[in-house]
């Protein structure tokens, strides 16, 4: 890969992230750009490669957050979207929003069923966020009713896929939670070829960016004209 086509998928990946260049590690998992591709061979330091891609280094990275501002933004990324956020939901708005704390900063409360516990008390304890402790009540009340169940910070699971039909790509969904990878050969088109499946507790959301991100390359409905760098890009992903 040339210089060129590595200034070209900086510029590309800030874009994708609001306008905040990556960090070297995570532009290298999105993109594959090895960082041997570009260190002592074009730039010496990864800065020197965002200021030439027209970008600001992100220096200092996102900030600290106590445990009652995590809290105050979860409470309000659930107002946002009209429910209790699960994990996908909380990646794309770290992506999208400079702001908002990366995922793990939730994870450090323990499972989804401790964090809404904690948002409950946060709630109860601070005006205005009555409806959030409504959603937060109307959730461990429905654990409750279903006590075989242990405690998971993911919603039930379902796919994303990859598929490849003559010399084009269908990127498509499937809410069939709880199923192995390989029985969804049973559900798509005879003809085709599945390169690859994401795991997901957010079909609908994981979906969309995906073909948002290859918007470009669309040709008709869900069929895209893909490169073998955005197939490598789609098949890092594991679990969204």
């Amino acid at each position: 890969m040339n210089k060129e086509q590595i200034l070209q998928e900086i510029k590309r990946s800030a874009a994708a992230n609001g306008g905040v260049p990556l960090g070297w590690r995570k532009f290298e998992a999105e993109t594959g750009i090895r960082y041997s591709e570009w260190c002592g061979k074009h730039w010496l330091r990864w800065s020197d490669a965002l200021r030439e891609a027209g970008l600001v280094p992100n220096r200092f990275g996102r900030p600290a957050y106590g445990s009652s501002e995590v809290l105050e933004k979860y409470a309000h990324l659930a107002r946002e979207l009209g429910r209790l956020p699960v994990s996908a939901d909380l990646r794309m708005k770290a992506r999208h929003d400079p702001q908002f704390p990366s995922e793990r900063p939730f994870r450090r409360f323990g499972g989804k069923s401790a964090i809404i516990g904690r948002l409950l008390e946060f709630c109860r304890s601070n005006d205005g966020y009555e409806d959030v402790a409504r959603m937060c009540e109307e959730y461990i009340a429905s654990q409750r009713q279903a006590p075989d169940e242990s405690p998971r910070w993911e919603e039930d699971v379902g796919f994303v896929y990859l598929i490849k039909s003559g010399r084009f790509y269908k990127i498509g969904k499937t809410n069939a939670a709880g199923r192995r990878e390989y029985e969804l050969a049973i559900q798509l088109p005879e003809g085709v070829k599945t390169i690859h499946v994401i795991r997901t507790d957010d079909p609908s959301g994981i979906e969309a960016y995906w073909h948002k991100r290859f918007e470009a390359k669309r040709k008709k409905g869900e069929c895209f004209d893909l490169d073998p760098t955005d197939v490598a890009a789609f098949r890092r992903r594991k679990f969204m």
